[in-house]
């Protein structure tokens, strides 16, 4: 597991780094399941991380869930039960999620999955190969009441990370041009 500090300029980097070393060999594909609500700040780092993602490297990254549809509580399990992955896919999950004091404002990259919706003693089914969590909240926080107000400038820059990241993954790994733009929102 790599925690990194969401505004330390090199955040896209460790991540790109964090999801290398999980990543298989012999994939064609990283299909990313963005998980959040729209309409619930700290919930919506998901959504924002496919918003930005929507549209690069179409042959090799698959998105799944963004701002205009996001995958949140009323679809979720629905959604992950319907999944038809091609062989040879790795699934990437991406949540925003509550931690310790520490963490708060950190990207966690992590081999395996991630439970969407513990913190709000949700039972959903466990997803992904690797995850990719931003903590938006310490633990122990009423997160019913503060979620909703959670910074969205946080979140925002968090999301932005996190897409440089994956989308510098994807470019390295399926031998992108070097000089093609990493994302749309710059």
């Amino acid at each position: 597991m790599q925690t990194i500090p969401y505004d330390r300029p090199i955040a896209p980097l460790l991540v790109r780094n964090g999801l290398f070393s999980c990543l298989p060999k012999h994939i064609e594909q990283i299909a990313v399941l963005c998980i959040g609500s729209n309409r619930i700040n700290g919930d919506s780092l998901g959504p924002f991380v496919g918003t930005l993602l929507n549209g690069l490297y179409p042959d090799h990254l698959r998105i799944i869930g963004n701002l205009k549809q996001p995958i949140d509580a009323t679809n979720l399990e629905a959604t992950v039960q319907s999944l038809s992955l091609p062989p040879h896919t790795w699934l990437l999950a991406v949540d925003s999620i509550v931690g310790k004091a520490d963490y708060v404002h950190h990207i966690v990259v992590r081999q395996g999955n991630l439970r969407p919706g513990s913190a709000l003693g949700k039972q959903f089914p466990a997803v992904g190969d690797a995850s990719i969590m931003g903590v938006v909240l310490e633990e122990g926080d009423v997160i019913s009441n503060t979620l909703p107000y959670t910074n969205l400038h946080v979140v925002y820059e968090m999301a932005r990370a996190i897409a440089t990241g994956i989308a510098l993954t994807a470019r390295q790994y399926f031998n992108g041009d070097r000089n093609e733009r990493i994302m749309l929102f710059s």
